[in-house]
């Protein structure tokens, strides 16, 4: 079971039996929505093996047909979902390579589990991506390859393309990092600089058939974009990477080697990744087993049967995280005061992924972010409670996986001397909340399905 681990903390933080009420309320609903994407529970419950034949989202595959059974894959929740597979295949796993983050603590009898770095790539993910790509070529027509592909993917399989070095593509990743592009404008830079991703793992796996297991961490599930799409047609070009790197000040200052690798793909010196219509796609399966709605559902779910009016607002949330803060402030203030959207007692499900535009010294996530804007708007309200997290238990680079606000947070500050506007501005919301003992911990769920965001209102 995947928990809130100072649950109980953040529930005696509230200083009113309603908001404390409240706080239960939101800390339960997210816990209970984390389980609802427990990699190895989503495994087991979508894949069927019966009479040798693999049953998942209305295919089957008869094993008896493929000589070899090959897993490869890469990302936060792999490493569950390659225990899981295993479980349901056992022996019928000819082999298997997964890159996993660092610390993962998942153990696995076939299917080899590779530690990397998350989120910069290192090395370790190069060699490990290596290791994949032998395996891919070795299978033929009569194999199946079966990817275990999860948020996290791009960076813990990573094999930079002609001179590009491993600093080099760590130095774009942090610089893209920063400056808060969304996780659809790094991968199309990724994937241009990637001899595995945006299709190239497809290429060389062909012409076996892929079963393509996909936990979405990208908002809409466009497939290409998940893990940077090894197995899928890729919809970018060389063109828009280097129109990403513009529009965030970047390209003057990107390793020369990127440049090049990016200039000779739109001078049409180097081949494009894959395309709709290339061969290589032809036995490809790519389903997508879990994502933010399947947690956002849950999380409704949970908060309905504790009584609450629910309403999920949106899983495709997107914009810069203090914005929405604010924006889920105002939606609170309105439910308090009139009712709408859904009458009280209500709870408002918000899943997606937001952005920070890092410009101060601080320390902090989105998720934290967020909660600290929506604070500022929520003062002196009862019963008012907004909890924002991370799935993967990792929000921004910090150890806590987000943080939670009601209407007395900014009069609790007040009495320790914090004034949340000078947090908000040098991007420090880990520290205001570590003071208030308010972020929330889980340590990583072995998940990754975006952000969820919960507002109670009684």
């Amino acid at each position: 079971m995947i928990a809130i681990k100072n649950k109980e903390s953040l529930i005696k933080n509230g200083e009113t039996q309603l908001n404390r009420k409240a706080r239960t309320r939101a800390l339960e609903s997210l816990e209970f929505a984390l389980n609802a994407v427990d990699p190895e529970q989503i495994i087991r419950s979508k894949l069927l093996l019966k009479d040798s034949t693999l049953h998942v989202n209305g295919y089957s595959f008869d094993l008896r047909r493929f000589k070899g059974v090959y897993v490869l894959g890469g990302g936060k929740a792999s490493g569950s979902m390659a225990k899981a597979l295993e479980r349901i295949l056992g022996d019928r796993i000819t082999k298997g390579f997964v890159n996993v983050p660092r610390g993962s603590k998942q153990k696995t009898d076939i299917i080899t589990l590779h530690e990397a770095s998350h989120p910069v790539p290192d090395e370790a993910g190069v060699e490990g991506t290596r290791c994949m790509i032998e395996i891919a070529e070795q299978a033929n027509e009569n194999d199946l390859v079966i990817c275990l592909i999860s948020g996290g993917g791009s960076s813990l399989m990573p094999l930079p393309r002609g001179e590009i070095s491993i600093t080099d593509k760590r130095e774009i990743t942090d610089a893209l990092l920063k400056c808060a592009a969304t996780i659809n404008e790094i991968n199309t830079v990724r994937k241009h600089i990637s001899d595995f991703k945006g299709g190239w793992l497809a290429k060389k796996v062909y012409p076996a058939t892929i079963l393509n297991l996909i936990l979405s961490d990208v908002v809409g599930d466009p497939l290409d974009f998940i893990a940077s799409g090894p197995t899928v047609p890729d919809s970018t070009t060389f063109s828009e990477a280097i129109k990403v790197l513009r529009k965030y000040g970047l390209w003057k200052k990107a390793p020369a080697s990127i440049r090049k690798v990016l200039l000779d793909g739109e001078r049409g010196l180097v081949p494009d990744t894959p395309k709709a219509g290339d061969e290589a796609f032809e036995k490809v399966f790519n389903i997508v087993v879990g994502n933010n709605r399947s947690a956002s559902l849950a999380c409704c779910s949970q908060l309905k049967s504790a009584g609450l009016n629910t309403l999920l607002l949106t899983a495709t949330l997107e914009g810069e995280a203090r914005h929405v803060g604010i924006m889920l402030a105002s939606i609170a203030r309105e439910v308090f005061f009139s009712g709408n959207p859904v009458p009280k007692p209500a709870g408002i499900i918000v899943g997606g992924e937001t952005t920070v535009t890092v410009t101060g010294k601080g320390l902090g996530g989105r998720n934290q972010e967020l909660a600290l804007a929506a604070a500022l708007k929520l003062k002196e309200m009862d019963g008012v409670v907004l909890a924002s997290l991370s799935t993967d238990g990792v929000d921004g680079p910090t150890d806590a996986a987000g943080a939670i606000v009601e209407g007395r947070t900014l009069m609790r500050a007040a009495k320790v001397g914090l004034t949340p506007e000078e947090f908000l501005a040098e991007n420090n919301s880990y520290n205001f909340f570590s003071k208030l003992g308010d972020l929330i911990f889980t340590g990583s769920t072995g998940t990754n399905v975006n952000d969820i965001s919960v507002i109670v209102v009684l």
